[in-house]
């Protein structure tokens, strides 16, 4: 940077030099002053130039990307967990072929993504479709359906450049700026470095958030994940948070909405997407506004978690098939192909939950 500046300078010397005259005296302070400000607005304009060009690369070229995804993991670490890694692949196979459906550019970059050692229960998406996956995430949530929520809400900040927009104005330019004019490894590993500590630090509004949240149930919808997964992660949160300060980006209260909003929220959908048929109150699940069942707890899942995924279930009975009849089948009750639910501990018989089904449906 020392010599792009001294060739600035040189260069600009030289353009004044053409324009005055050849018996003009010396430069007065004034021209100084006006010679330096001219060699910084250059230096600043390069940096930017050059900021704005890697940026581009980084998210939008498989060189670029390839380049951020193992300087995350070198600065992360890797948990290389077998059983965890598995089931990541699965899920983000399953939201991919989910994201797919209405965005086929999804083809064209697929996500990169790694699971890193961090038990805060936290999820990131940075340019270029990189993720990083904190392991406290499998620790919190019980159920794939319920990563793949987090998952998809991280995957719709990365397809709609939430993560270029909130990386520019949460960056300080003058980070940028020394990074650039101080590495001798060259300027694309300079912004490279920057975005890879930034990650987890990039501030997306709350409208993003909301618009996340609100893509992650479609996506949901579009795969064959329970719907209920939706506020099951908020009622997690919740319940886990009543005992512990939970820690992560994902809990800022100035970026992102409280647990409970997006909870009533995700409520709210499954309602809508059931055709105004299925509803949630307290931990009991209701039909055509008559109360449904109050599902027993289990050792994975509270009455309230379990009735989310009953509703989820309902719901997709109800969009798909249209409210057919209930069957009881080997201690589960079904609407048509759709399992609702699996008469668990101080539940009902399938039988007699099928019936109740039946006369409220």
């Amino acid at each position: 940077m020392f010599n792009f500046k001294k060739k600035l300078s040189k260069l600009i010397a030289s353009a004044m030099l053409v324009t005055m005259p050849i018996f003009a005296g010396a430069p007065s302070q004034a021209d100084a002053n006006w010679l330096d400000a001219a060699i910084n607005v250059g230096i600043a304009g390069y940096q930017m130039s050059e900021y704005n060009k890697q940026i581009d690369k980084i998210n939008n070229t498989e060189e670029g990307r390839q380049q951020l995804y193992a300087q995350m993991k070198e600065k992360q670490g890797v948990d290389s967990d077998p059983y965890l890694n598995q089931r990541l692949d699965g899920i983000m196979s399953n939201l991919s072929a989910a994201v797919a459906v209405t965005e086929p550019a999804i083809n064209e970059k697929p996500f990169l993504y790694f699971i890193n050692p961090s038990k805060d229960f936290n999820a990131a998406c940075s340019l270029g479709h990189v993720m990083t996956v904190n392991a406290g995430i499998f620790d919190l949530l019980r159920t794939d359906d319920e990563v793949a929520v987090v998952l998809g809400h991280e995957m719709s900040h990365g397809m709609r450049d939430h993560v270029v927009k909130g990386f520019k104005k949460s960056v300080p330019v003058t980070l940028i700026a020394t990074a650039i004019a101080s590495n001798t490894n060259g300027v694309g590993v300079a912004i490279t470095n920057v975005i890879a500590n930034y990650t987890e630090k990039v501030h997306i509004t709350k409208p993003m958030e909301w618009e996340a949240d609100n893509i992650a149930f479609q996506y949901l919808a579009n795969s064959n994940y329970n719907l209920g997964a939706c506020p099951a992660v908020w009622q997690r949160v919740i319940e886990k948070s009543g005992s512990q300060q939970m820690t992560g980006d994902i809990f800022s209260v100035s970026d992102h909405p409280s647990h409970s909003e997006r909870l009533n929220n995700y409520i709210k959908k499954i309602k809508e997407y059931s055709g105004n048929k299925v509803d949630v109150k307290g931990n009991a699940v209701y039909v055509n506004d008559k109360e449904f069942i109050v599902p027993a707890a289990t050792e994975e899942m509270s009455e309230q978690v379990r009735a989310y995924y009953v509703a989820g279930n309902l719901a997709r009975a109800f969009h798909d098939n249209g409210g057919v009849d209930a069957t009881a089948y080997e201690g589960t009750v079904y609407m048509g192909n759709q399992g609702i639910i699996t008469s668990l501990n101080t539940d009902a018989s399938a039988e007699e939950i099928a019936s109740k089904l039946n006369s409220i449906k």
